[in-house]
């Protein structure tokens, strides 16, 4: 338990930050996994939304401090190749 009312407080900021970047990054891990099931179904008009959701929801958690630039443009780069393979 926190002596000062500055660190139960922080504690609180601290519990609520943690909550908002767990449902982000399930949010992203969930749009990406959605992508690659879309590219491995072989059909590529059906994977491109999937794949637009899962750029957008990477850049959107680098904007908000969850995810680094470069984690981002890497996982976007492999999905966006994958969905270019199929033709």
């Amino acid at each position: 338990m926190s002596n000062h009312a500055s660190a139960a407080k922080r504690a609180r900021q601290s519990i609520k930050r943690t909550e908002r970047n767990r449902a982000i990054r399930t949010r992203v891990r969930n749009a990406v996994k959605a992508a690659r099931v879309a590219i491995a179904s072989g059909d590529k008009g059906a994977a491109l939304d999937p794949v637009k959701k899962a750029s957008v929801a990477l850049a959107r958690a680098v904007t908000q401090g969850i995810m680094r630039k470069e984690t981002a443009s890497r996982t976007i780069s492999r999905v966006q190749s994958a969905l270019a393979k199929l033709g």
